[in-house]
């Protein structure tokens, strides 16, 4: 019999949600028995676990095996909350590593669906040592090139949520979920619910995206797509030259909690137009475009609020979007965008993307997160350029806005994919240039970069404010002046 608690799906129904007409096929780990009552001798323990089987029609709290999600193969692994609140034992932890390791073996990857109390307080320190099984398993996987997949369900607590959940690539979550580290009965009497809930750690940070029960398969297929693995993928083309007024922002912002995946339809208004990436050009789509004639003006045109920002751009790039949430240290910020993204021929590109804000440190933080996983999958990389510069008030400094340019700096040094980068409004000293690629950016004609905004030069060189245009032109910040200099390949509209 299923667990009958109201709205919780059992394990294998939670699989049939995302498998439908595709099947599961159920795979077992070697039998390994455990002594009477366990490896305590906990009295009524094998009574207990009796029960449960016969309540469940389980043989433990994790089914796994593998299925298709849409079109793609993967080893799904389910919690059944009904057996002993989806605890894990060592019998557990056996077909865990089982499942990690079945994906590894056929190069496929893993989605975990998760609903568990964590530990099982009956098998004490063996029950407990299980999480160190999880993470080495988890490890492998990772090292292997192979994409890990969470879907949090309610509940997800305690060591589960700590190892399988939030130990993913990418951790979506279903909505209402009780998600957290403490479970319902080991937490302050006076703590917040919302914290413990999946909308709560969304806010957070710590869930990419909460997706209803019937969206999910879709939205686990585009990751799929997306993640791979893949064969060796070429670089990111260079995204086409919008207009003022082109690609309006809005047309599928994905801010809100069930933002799983935003799609629409690419009518060929630009997507795949652009510049192969590494192929130096001047050309684009509106034949009025000119380059600014000073650097007063193209920093004019460069804040002018009628240019297109980095949600049109990515609107008119992509057929789906997949946002990755959060800087998963508790923060976000909401102007920067980071994510997956499915070209309008499949081709999966990872990006980064400014908002033409301060960036903030979570925002670093999530984009040196995005693009390690990109370099580990083998997806190539887009960054938008669009910021006055990071953040530089007292609350970014004591969140570590140092520590976190130097780890987007160094994720992007360390990438083996191709990183591509447009300049679509301010590049605003090091804020901006962290999510340059070297040798491979490239500018819009409503753009520029610099080492120090133009008033802030005047000002430390003690100019009057009358000298500010002057000192924008010796900044040599133009979009052409950087392409002469060696900094930007090309020009964009």
């Amino acid at each position: 019999m299923p667990d009958t608690t109201p709205g919780r799906a059992t394990a294998r129904e939670a699989i049939a949600l995302l498998t439908g007409a595709a099947g599961f096929t159920e795979h077992r780990p070697p039998p390994s028995p455990l002594p009477p009552d366990g490896p305590l001798g906990w009295a009524g323990y094998d009574a207990a676990r009796g029960r449960a089987s016969a309540r469940t029609g389980e043989e433990e709290s994790v089914v796994y095996g593998t299925g298709v999600v849409g079109d793609r193969a993967c080893v799904l692994l389910s919690f059944e909350f009904g057996f002993l609140g989806g605890s894990l034992g060592r019998q557990t932890g056996d077909r865990l590593a089982a499942a990690y390791q079945l994906a590894l073996t056929r190069r496929i990857p893993l989605v975990a669906l998760v609903a568990t109390g964590g530990s099982r307080m009956q098998e004490g320190m063996v029950a407990l040592t299980q999480l160190q099984r999880v993470a080495a398993a988890s490890v492998r996987l990772r090292a292997a090139g192979l994409p890990q997949v969470a879907v949090v369900r309610d509940p997800t607590t305690g060591g589960g949520w700590a190892t399988v959940g939030a130990g993913a690539d990418v951790v979506l979550a279903l909505p209402g979920a009780q998600v957290g580290f403490a479970g319902s009965r080991v937490r302050p009497p006076d703590a917040d619910p919302y914290a413990y809930s999946a909308e709560g750690q969304f806010a957070a940070g710590q869930v990419d995206a909460v997706v209803p029960a019937d969206e999910l398969a879709v939205a686990v297929t585009h990751w799929l797509r997306a993640l791979g693995p893949h064969g060796e993928l070429p670089a990111a083309p260079v995204p086409g030259a919008l207009s003022a007024g082109e690609g309006e922002p809005g047309a599928g912002a994905g801010t809100g909690a069930g933002a799983g995946t935003e799609a629409r339809a690419t009518t060929g208004s630009g997507a795949g137009t652009g510049s192969a990436a590494g192929t130096p050009s001047a050309a684009g789509r509106d034949p009025a475009a000119r380059l600014p004639e000073t650097g007063r003006e193209a920093v004019a045109r460069a804040r002018d609020a009628r240019r297109p920002r980095a949600e049109a751009y990515l609107a008119d790039y992509f057929a789906v979007r997949l946002p990755l949430h959060g800087d998963r240290s508790g923060s976000t910020d909401p102007g920067l965008l980071c994510g997956f993204g499915l070209r309008a021929d499949g081709r999966p590109v990872a990006y980064v993307a400014q908002c033409g804000t301060p960036t903030r440190p979570a925002g670093y933080r999530a984009a040196a997160r995005t693009i390690r996983l990109a370099d580990r999958l083998g997806v190539p990389v887009l960054t938008l350029v669009d910021t006055p510069g990071a953040a530089n008030d007292a609350e970014a400094e004591r969140a570590g806005a140092g520590a976190a340019i130097a780890d987007t700096f160094a994720a992007i040094a360390a990438a083996r994919v191709p990183v591509t980068t447009l300049v679509i409004g301010e590049g605003g000293s090091g804020g901006a240039l962290a999510l340059a690629a070297p040798g491979n950016t490239h500018m819009t004609v409503d753009s520029y970069f610099s080492v120090i905004a133009p008033e802030l030069a005047a000002a430390i060189l003690k100019r009057p404010l009358s000298e500010t245009g002057a000192t924008a032109d010796q900044l040599r910040l133009r979009p052409q002046d950087l392409v002469d200099l060696g900094f930007a390949r090309s020009i964009i509209g």
